[in-house]
């Protein structure tokens, strides 16, 4: 019965792991060099924005939730006083449709 249970862990845990760096190889990564407001948003609202930004199948429906989202986090960073980065081309939606993740 013992080693029936540390088989089972075992494989559990392998397979987490598996799938976390899967996950963490994924098309995209939100961090405070490529998304524009990450100083004024939580931790969760980042995992949400990251996860919503790998959910887009084509370029368009990517870039209408960019620049939304851009809009929202002027206007918080304008509310708190706060300077946003400016970012530039090449990363969120063009990078991942560069890479082959967007049509």
């Amino acid at each position: 019965m013992n080693k029936l249970m540390i088989s089972t862990v075992a494989l559990a845990l392998a397979t987490s792991l598996a799938a976390g760096s899967a996950l963490a190889r994924g098309p995209w990564a939100a961090n405070k060099g490529n998304t524009v407001g990450w100083q004024v948003m939580t931790p969760a609202e980042r995992a949400e924005h990251q996860t919503k930004m790998r959910s887009f199948k084509t370029y368009d429906e990517c870039k209408a939730y960019q620049q939304e989202h851009h809009t929202q986090m002027e206007a918080r960073a304008k509310e708190k006083g706060v300077t946003l980065a400016p970012m530039g081309s090449g990363y969120g939606c063009d990078n991942m449709k560069s890479r082959g993740f967007l049509k």
